[in-house]
């Protein structure tokens, strides 16, 4: 808050500025638990401090104040008081932050604690250099090299990518109309699970998740498992060199952000050419309010592509508009999915 109210005077307190300047601490407390896969092991029942520090092979000191930290951050119950008081999932985290739940989130809250924390540690310098913070800085392979060179860290990033989007792409799923449209395409669709929403919530639609080739077979898992084979495949390519399939609608979920201006327009130009008369091209980001002043999240990923990146970084409706009808869509719409996130629709 900015000011507090004392016997009917207005105080101006710097309880704000302290509580963003410290969010490090809360941010930290909630990405190790997500990291010790605390709320994984709670899924089974409700345990003692003794319990959660032997399962997790954790020392005394600190535990009561890790633990009690959750709670009042509201990650967390306790039941009792003492050695004897049990801790379990609040609703929230029950639902998104069990690992063996469909519905977790927490693949991108271990890429968060595992390379974006200390990535951001940095971030003076990536604003002095505008160069990356990460894998590629001083002139190391750039972040997607990098990350597709290592199987293990390539799976965290797909599923990480995966879990921060499930309800965009959910939203979008539900929301469009795909009435008049027969074939999808997801560019650089990662684990399919854009295309698996697509298809669930739209029977007629038959949909390719189109990647580099070592993302083929993670997307071709995740097909099989939700048992939609008949309808959506998995196919590889690489969007700067390649032609895009040819579809009716074509989607990308957090692509065009990755990429300097010139990229974007390739992007956007490469999907006009693959589209129909009347056809779709749909971006899926956090995109920026138009007077940059409310969409907070969406201004701090665009910083997160300036320590990830060379040349990435986010935009507003407006922008995307003036660069899609440069290339020749003749409409763009925009569908708000969830929290800072939107579809920016662009009509051939």
């Amino acid at each position: 808050m900015l000011t507090e109210t004392i016997s009917g005077n207005t105080v101006l307190t710097p309880t704000r500025i302290m509580q963003t300047g410290f969010a490090f601490w809360s941010s930290k407390v909630l990405l190790s638990a997500v990291n010790f896969k605390l709320f994984t092991l709670l899924a089974h029942g409700s345990k003692t401090a003794e319990e959660i520090r032997t399962a997790l092979d954790l020392q005394q000191r600190g535990l009561p104040d890790f633990l009690d930290a959750l709670v009042a951050l509201n990650f967390l119950y306790r039941h009792g008081n003492g050695s004897e008081a049990k801790y379990c999932n609040t609703l929230e985290s029950d639902t998104y932050l069990d690992k063996n739940k469909a519905t977790y989130v927490g693949g991108i809250l271990e890429m968060a604690n595992n390379r974006l924390f200390p990535v951001w540690s940095h971030l003076e310098e990536a604003l002095q250099t505008g160069r990356p913070q990460n894998e590629g800085k001083n002139g190391a392979k750039p972040i997607f090299e990098t990350m597709y060179s290592d199987e293990k860290r390539l799976e965290e990033f797909i599923a990480a990518m995966g879990g921060i989007q499930i309800g965009n792409f959910i939203e979008f799923a539900r929301q469009f109309n795909f009435s008049g449209h027969y074939t999808h395409c997801d560019v650089g669709g990662a684990g399919a699970n854009l295309s698996i929403q697509i298809a669930l919530h739209n029977p007629a639609i038959q949909s390719i998740s189109w990647d580099l080739p070592k993302v083929e077979a993670i997307a071709a898992r995740n097909i099989q498992l939700n048992k939609l084979g008949d309808r959506v495949v998995a196919r590889s390519g690489d969007f700067f060199t390649d032609e895009f399939p040819r579809a009716d609608v074509i989607t990308m979920g957090n692509i065009l952000h990755d990429w300097d201006l010139e990229q974007k327009k390739l992007l956007i130009q490469k999907a006009y050419n693959a589209l129909p008369a009347g056809g779709a091209l749909v971006v899926i980001e956090n995109v920026i309010d138009d007077e940059r002043r409310e969409n907070a999240f969406g201004l701090l990923m665009s910083l997160n592509m300036l320590v990830e990146t060379y040349g990435g970084f986010d935009y507003t409706a407006a922008d995307f508009t003036s660069w899609a009808k440069e290339t020749g869509f003749t409409q763009v719409d925009i569908m708000h999915l969830t929290g800072p996130a939107s579809a920016l629709i662009a009509y051939k």
